[in-house]
């Protein structure tokens, strides 16, 4: 692990992925507790203040405090896409691996209802659950969870496929093991590392698909600062306040980035023909 470490660090892309990743955990874990002022408190005297000494991102349409809405707003928007990518890469990597392992008519319809979801764009596929479910932050992960499914399950089958080969996969079954046990034990913790990658990368698409359910109302709603829904709030006042939609969007921006960035040092580390 520390050598993986070390390697990533080396990397330009792993580096500036870590030090993103890194700064938007500690708004996630201490956002909360170090902005100067209530994210939620109306103030009518001090509405549309340009960043200033004070309000260093000035402030929205009701006198809120941006920099403060942004550190606390990181926690809902990169906490909830960390957890639908969580929930879709462990539903996506065991079904997947139990579609390569179990083969013939289970594999076959695994994959054709696979094929039949991902025909649908993520994010039509996610406002088509929302507007179903409601409007509500959970029924956002929930979807993104759903829509993210399919390509997990691909990804973690193609790598299983190989694995199935091996010779420990066979010694399994010549002990007579149940499937259940090969495939969580035997097959699943030999294939996690491109898996792992995939999914780092897809934090970047959930935390902007969650963004744009927020956006349209369909993920958190008012007055909770998550950045999509800043967003949408600050739409009305652009060319009064610019800052009002900028700053929550680079944020956005950022992290998302900060994700793809590492996902491609982890890959490049992971990749055993780089080392």
């Amino acid at each position: 692990m520390p050598d993986m470490l070390k390697r990533l660090l080396r990397s330009p892309q792993g580096a500036a992925g870590v030090l993103i990743i890194l700064l938007a955990l500690l708004m996630v874990v201490g956002g909360a507790h170090v902005a100067p002022f209530d994210p939620e408190s109306i103030s009518i005297l001090t509405r549309y203040k340009p960043p200033s000494a004070e309000h260093w991102f000035g402030t929205d349409q009701m006198g809120r405090d941006i920099f403060s809405r942004v550190l606390v707003g990181a926690r809902s928007t990169i906490l909830l896409s960390l957890l639908a990518t969580a929930l879709a890469m462990v539903i996506g990597s065991v079904l997947g691996t139990a579609s390569a392992y179990l083969g013939g008519k289970f594999d076959e319809f695994m994959m054709r209802t696979m094929d039949a979801v991902m025909a649908i764009p993520s994010l039509l596929f996610a406002l088509l659950i929302v507007s179903t479910l409601g409007q509500s932050s959970m029924n956002a992960v929930l979807a993104i969870t759903i829509a993210f499914v399919p390509g997990m399950v691909r990804i973690s089958r193609s790598v299983a496929l190989a694995a199935r080969q091996q010779d420990y996969i066979n010694a399994a079954i010549a002990r007579g093991e149940a499937g259940h046990y090969i495939i969580l034990r035997e097959m699943l913790p030999n294939i996690l590392a491109p898996i792992i990658v995939e999914a780092t990368i897809r934090v970047a698409f959930a935390i902007m698909l969650f963004a744009t359910l927020s956006f349209l109302g369909l993920g958190a709603q008012p007055p909770e600062p998550e950045w999509g829904l800043m967003v949408s709030e600050a739409r009305a006042y652009f060319f009064n306040a610019p800052w009002m939609m900028m700053i929550p969007g680079l944020a956005i921006a950022l992290v998302a980035i900060g994700f793809n960035l590492l996902g491609d040092g982890l890959r490049d580390v992971l990749n055993p023909r780089s080392h």
